[in-house]
């Protein structure tokens, strides 16, 4: 009688590979994997045998590996490596890749690598680490085709034939002219270059002063050029227009992604980045805390607008039901527009002076959803303890919170940018304690001005 085969989980088929030091087996398990796939599967693995993978594999399917997955995940696998076994994989990333991994290291552990890399690859790492991760310099990879400008065509294709397989992994859609001082003067097609006579000038053939980006350029700045252009990728200059390097589309896209996950983890609380539950406890605990502290205390002086008005309150104990309600429905819709503020400070949309208009912009919306939520919860009110007033209470309480809400939520971010600060971190802590102590006093205040028909 046939038997089924018995599932394996991946992690599983990985830890009987690696017992017994079967490559292949090794290699196939990982290609099944899809990005997420296998950084789970990694972070099922014991330490020692997250090590062992890295060991057992080449060093450029090790290279490979660590693209697919965070990171921080990554940067925590090779710290566990010795530096030789570490260097040698980090030499077979991209440069950008290089970059970012060693950032993500110790500074100690970061050198102590870094003294173990080819001269080359070191003098790459220290050129882009000189850029923020954000701006072209930073994102840029230094695997580029550059010829002088003296250079004719057969010069170039004995050279592409020569270094075939080194230049397989550039991503090359391009090549670029250069003078003796590394100014970029024009770039080359591969299909001028297959197509022209061997014996022409590459200055012949060359798109003289092609388009090109600063080292300083930001990403929005970048994400809105390859909007407008179709390319692969883009030269980046230095401000004397020496070629440094060249940022890519997908790279672009990349960081885009990348900057969004860490808007939504800091709006989230997660102050020190990437956060993940094989991290030591203490990390984590301590991540958590910086932010947890700071809201019980800003809390803590949304409930004294309450204290202030206990008799109030007392006086009307329905009152307390809408409280949360009006705090919550009035939270949602300021987060609602510190989204939209965050997403357009990220695409370049909205500058950080443009205060008025998202201020103006904000209120129009405010004003129709606030007298919408305040009919609603007004009308709850009248109906349940048969109250007009009560329902006039809260519901121009809600109505006028939302307002506050999203006009706060629009210009915060825009005000902490201004100021060089995080928006991201720093709106969803202001915004809740604002609005509920608007909430709760709007409300207490415009029942203890009317508490003799409130409780009649």
């Amino acid at each position: 009688m046939a038997t089924e085969t018995q599932y394996q989980e991946p992690w599983e088929e990985l830890e009987e590979a690696l017992e017994a030091e079967d490559h292949q087996r090794l290699l196939e398990t990982l290609s099944d994997l899809s990005p997420a796939e296998t950084a789970r599967a990694l972070s099922r693995l014991s330490e020692a045998d997250q090590s062992h993978v890295l060991i057992l594999l080449a060093p450029g399917e090790a290279a490979d590996l660590l693209e697919e997955i965070p990171e921080t995940q990554a940067a925590g696998l090779l710290e566990d490596l010795e530096p030789p076994e570490a260097a040698a994989i980090i030499n077979a990333l991209p440069s950008n890749e290089q970059t970012d991994l060693l950032g993500q290291l110790g500074e100690a552990e970061a050198a102590v690598i870094l003294g173990q890399m080819e001269p080359e690859e070191v003098a790459d790492v220290r050129l882009l680490s000189q850029f923020a991760f954000d701006r072209a310099g930073g994102l840029m990879i230094t695997e580029y085709l550059a010829y002088p400008h003296t250079a004719r065509i057969e010069d170039v294709l004995d050279d592409l034939r020569e270094h075939a397989e080194k230049y397989a992994a550039y991503e090359v859609q391009y090549a670029y002219v250069i003078d003796q001082s590394g100014h970029l003067l024009g770039v080359l097609r591969l299909r001028d270059l297959l197509l022209s006579p061997q014996g022409r000038a590459v200055t012949a053939v060359m798109i003289p002063d092609p388009v090109q980006v600063r080292t300083q350029t930001s990403l929005d700045e970048l994400y809105q050029f390859f909007e407008r252009h179709g390319f692969f990728g883009a030269p980046v200059v230095n401000d004397t227009g020496q070629l440094l390097g060249v940022v890519r589309r997908t790279d672009v896209q990349e960081a885009l992604g990348d900057q969004a996950d860490q808007t939504f983890l800091k709006a989230s609380g997660i102050v020190g980045g990437e956060e993940f539950r094989e991290m030591p406890l203490s990390i984590r605990a301590f991540r958590r805390l910086s932010w947890l502290s700071i809201n019980i205390v800003l809390n803590i002086c949304a409930a004294s607008v309450i204290a202030f008005y206990q008799d109030t309150l007392a006086a009307v104990i329905a009152l307390a039901v809408f409280l949360p309600i009006i705090s919550d429905m009035s939270g949602c819709s300021g987060n609602q527009a510190v989204a939209v503020s965050l997403r357009e400070l990220t695409l370049g949309l909205v500058k950080p002076y443009e205060l008025i208009r998202v201020l103006l912009k904000e209120a129009q919306v405010g004003v129709i959803n606030g007298l919408v939520l305040g009919a609603l919860l007004g009308g709850v009110g009248w109906v349940w303890q048969g109250n007009p007033y009560l329902g006039l209470v809260v519901g121009a309480a809600l109505a006028l919170n939302t307002l506050i809400a999203v006009m706060i939520g629009g210009t915060v971010p825009l005000l902490l940018r201004r100021l060089e600060l995080d928006p991201a971190l720093a709106a969803g802590p202001i915004l809740t304690t604002v609005t509920d102590m608007c909430g709760f006093f709007l409300v207490l205040s415009f029942a203890s001005l009317s508490l003799s028909y409130l409780t009649l």
